[in-house]
C-alpha cells in the first residue's frame, strides 16, 4: 500500500494547477458544442448551395466521432500517458477549430469537424485520468465537481455567446473563441501537468478498437438520422441491429482477450455498474431538458435564440455556484444522499413545467423556478455520478473507465437530443406543440426518478470513498 500511494505524492501539489488546465481544456470542448447549436442556422445561411439535411452533419459527425473514439481513446491514454496524450488531444481539438473557422466550404468543415471530434475523444478521458492522479481520496469528489461544474459553465455561456457571436459577427468566430483557450492549455499544461501512466499496461487489439468504434458510431448515426430516416424506418432499424450485433461481438471478444480494450472486470464494481447506469438515465434526461427549453422559448413563446440563452441561464449558473459545495458535501457523507436528492428535485422541474407551462410567456412563475430546481438537480447529480464510478477504476484503466463514464454520457445526450426532435418536430400548431413539450418534461421526471433509484444500491460515505491508488495491485499496474 505504501508504495502505491507513493506514485502520486510528485503529482499532489499540482492538483489546483491540474484542475484548473484540465477544466479549462473541457470548458472549450463543452463551450463549442453548444454554442455551434445556436450558430448552426448562421453556417446554412452562408453555405446556401448546401441543404440543411446536408450540413446537418456539421454537427452530426462531431457526435458520431466523439461517441466513437472515446474507449479506444481512453485505453491507449493509459498506455501512452494521460499527459502526452491530453496535450495531443488539446492540440488537435485546437488546430481543428482554427482550421473549422476557416473552411472555405461545406465538406471542408465537415472534414475538419471530424478532426476536431478526434481531439476531443483524446483530451476528455485523459484530463479526467489526471485528475484522478493529482487529488487524495477525500479531496476527489470536490475537485471532480468543480471539473463537471465547467461543463455548466458551458451550457450557460454557450446559447448566450453564440447568439452574440452570431448577432455582431458570425459562425466563424464560434471556433475562433477554442484558440486562446486551447493555446493557454497547451503552453500551461507542458509546464505543469505531470505524466502518469500505466508502464506495462498493452496497446490494444486493433480488430477490437475497429470494433467497439464501429458499435458506437453505428448507434449514434441510428439516433442522430432518426428524424429523417425516421425511428421504425428501414435504415435506422439496421443501423441499430448492426451497432447493437457489434456490441455483442465485441462484449464476446474481450471476455475471450488476454488484452482487452474494456476489461469487463470492471462492471463487476456495483459503483462502476450502476453509476454508469446513472450517467445514462440523467444525462438522457439533462440533454432533453437543455434542448427543449431553448425550443419551447423560441418555438412556443417566440423569444430570439439570444433572448432564450439569457433565459437558461440561471440553471446553469447555478451548479458553478452549488457544486463545488456538494462536491465537499459529498467526501464528507458520500454521494448517495445528493444522487437521491438530486434525482427528486430534476422530477420535481418537469412536474412544475407540466402543472404551469402554457402558451402564454410567464417567465417569472411559469418557468423560471423550474430552472432553479434543474440546475439543483444538476448540481447535486452530475458530478457526484462521475466521481462515484471513477473513484472506483484501478490504476491502469483510469482512462478508459472514464472513457466509459464519458461514453455512456455522450450516448445519452445523443439519444435525448433525437427524442426531443422527435416529439415536436412533426408539430404544425401551438396545441401539437405543447403537447410535445409536455411529453419531454415527462422525461425530466421519468429521468429524475430513475437517476434516485439507480443511486439506491451505490455504496459511498466518508468511509468507503476510495482513491484508484488504495486499491490493489492488478496485472499492468505500475508498481
Amino acid at each position: 500500500m505504501r508504495c502505491m500511494t507513493q506514485l502520486t505524492d510528485p503529482v499532489a501539489p499540482h492538483g489546483r494547477r491540474t484542475l484548473a488546465l484540465t477544466s479549462l481544456a473541457v470548458l472549450a470542448v463543452f463551450l463549442d458544442t453548444t454554442a455551434l447549436f445556436v450558430a448552426f442556422p448562421d453556417i446554412v445561411r452562408t453555405f446556401s448551395s448546401v441543404t440543411p439535411a446536408e450540413l446537418s452533419w456539421v454537427l452530426n459527425a462531431y457526435t458520431i466521432t466523439v461517441a466513437a473514439l472515446l474507449v479506444p481513446a481512453g485505453k491507449v491514454s493509459d498506455r501512452l500517458g494521460h499527459k502526452r496524450m491530453f496535450l495531443t488531444g488539446t492540440a488537435i481539438f485546437t488546430a481543428a477549430s482554427l482550421a473549422s473557422a476557416m473552411a472555405p466550404n461545406a465538406p471542408m468543415l465537415i472534414t475538419f469537424r471530424v478532426v476536431q471530434a478526434i481531439g476531443a475523444a483524446i483530451l476528455t478521458p485523459s484530463s479526467l485520468a489526471l485528475i484522478l492522479r493529482a487529488f487524495a481520496p477525500a479531496q476527489l469528489p470536490a475537485a471532480i465537481a468543480i471539473y463537471g461544474a465547467s461543463g455548466a459553465v458551458a451550457a450557460a455561456l454557450g446559447p448566450t455567446l453564440g447568439g452574440t457571436v452570431v448577432e455582431f459577427l458570425n459562425w466563424r468566430w464560434v471556433f475562433l473563441i477554442n484558440l486562446p483557450i486551447g493555446l493557454t492549455s497547451l503552453w500551461l499544461g507542458r509546464k505543469y501537468l505531470t505524466e502518469s501512466r500505466t508502464v506495462q499496461s498493452p496497446l490494444p487489439n486493433p480488430i477490437s478498437v475497429i470494433t467497439i468504434a464501429a458499435a458506437a458510431a453505428l448507434l449514434s448515426l441510428a439516433a442522430v438520422q432518426s428524424d429523417a430516416w425516421g425511428w421504425t424506418g428501414p435504415r435506422t432499424i439496421a443501423a441499430f441491429a448492426a451497432g447493437l450485433l457489434l456490441l455483442v461481438l465485441f462484449v464476446i471478444a474481450q471476455r475471450r482477450s488476454s488484452q482487452p480494450v474494456l476489461n469487463l472486470e470492471l462492471f463487476s464494481n456495483r459503483n462502476f455498474a450502476w453509476g454508469n447506469a446513472g450517467v445514462f438515465a440523467f444525462g438522457f434526461a439533462f440533454s432533453a431538458m437543455f434542448l427543449g427549453s431553448i425550443l419551447f422559448l423560441t418555438n412556443v413563446w417566440g423569444w430570439s435564440v439570444l433572448k432564450a440563452g439569457f433565459g437558461v441561464a440561471p440553471g446553469p449558473i447555478l451548479v458553478a455556484l452549488l457544486a463545488p459545495g456538494f462536491g465537499y458535501l459529498a467526501g464528507r457523507i458520500g454521494q448517495r444522499p445528493l444522487l437521491i436528492v438530486g434525482g427528486v428535485a430534476f422530477a420535481l422541474a418537469g412536474v412544475w413545467r407540466l402543472l404551469l407551462l402554457t402558451g402564454d410567456p410567464d417567465y417569472l412563475v411559469a418557468y423560471l423556478p423550474s430552472m432553479f430546481l434543474t440546475g439543483l438537480g444538476v448540481a447535486l447529480c452530475l458530478p457526484q455520478q462521475t466521481s462515484v464510478v471513477v473513484q472506483s477504476l484501478p490504476l491502469d484503466r483510469l482512462a478508459v473507465g472514464s472513457g466509459v463514464n464519458q461514453a455512456a454520457r455522450q450516448f445519452a445526450g445523443t439519444f435525448g437530443v433525437a427524442f426531443t426532435i422527435a416529439l415536436i418536430g412533426s408539430a404544425t400548431n401551438l396545441e401539437q406543440a405543447l403537447a410535445g413539450f409536455d411529453q419531454i418534461w415527462w422525461m425530466l421526471i421519468i429521468g429524475g426518478i430513475a437517476t434516485s433509484i439507480l443511486a439506491i444500491p451505490l455504496v459511498t460515505g466518508a468511509a468507503t470513498i476510495v482513491s484508484p491508488v488504495s486499491l490493489p495491485a492488478r496485472s499492468g499496474d505500475t508498481q
